[in-house]
Order: structure tokens, then C-alpha cells, then sequence
């Protein structure tokens, strides 16, 4: 499978692309929702793992978006955010999952 990785902590970032990366899967990384604007306009992807609070704007708005466009890639949410309220928002904005920080890198392949 191919994902995108929309997530600005470097560190997390590099874990989870190296954990699929052993699973056999390719990981596209963007810091930004800008840079995965760009990916998306080159790749199609299998599914999108989509952080809330990035440096240039809020998930959500980029998931809204993807939404509005008819692209049906899944995406699963991951965030430290982990009220109801946040969950149920991001569902209510078209994810299709929603993982909260930290998390266990089992939960998020079984996700």
C-alpha cells in the first residue's frame, strides 16, 4: 500500500514511515498541508494518515477539502487532541478513523 503521511513532527514522522516502510508499504511524508496538497496533485494514495494541528493550518480544513473534492483515499486522524468532541468532529469531517498520540504502533496497523 501507499500512504501519505501528513505529520510536522519530524521525529514521529521518520517512526512511522520506517514501521511501514518494514511492512512493505511506501510512505510519502509532508510536514505541511501544502507539501501533501502537492503529493496529492502527483500520487494517488491508499490511504492518508492526517495530523490536526500542523504549522500552516488545521487537518480538518484539509479534510473537508479532500472531501469536497470527491476523493474517496481514507484517512485515518492522528492527533494528541482526545475529547469526544475532537473525535466526533473529525468523523463528522470525513475520517474514516481516528488514532490519538501517543499510540501504539500495533493499534495503528490493526487501524
Amino acid at each position: 500500500m501507499r500512504f501519505l503521511l501528513v505529520e510536522d513532527n519530524a521525529d514521529l514522522a521518520a517512526s512511522v514511515a520506517a514501521r511501514l516502510g518494514l511492512e512493505g508499504h511506501g510512505v510519502d511524508h509532508a510536514g505541511t498541508l501544502a507539501e501533501a496538497d502537492e503529493f496529492l496533485l502527483s500520487a494517488a494514495y491508499d490511504l492518508i494518515l492526517l495530523d490536526i494541528m500542523l504549522p500552516d493550518g488545521d487537518g480538518r480544513d484539509f479534510l473537508a477539502r479532500h472531501r469536497r473534492a470527491e476523493r474517496q483515499t481514507p484517512v485515518i486522524v492522528m492527533t494528541a487532541r482526545s475529547a469526544v468532541s475532537d473525535r466526533v468532529d473529525a468523523l463528522d469531517s470525513g475520517a474514516d478513523d481516528y488514532i490519538t498520540k501517543p499510540f501504539d504502533f500495533a493499534e495503528l496497523e490493526a487501524r
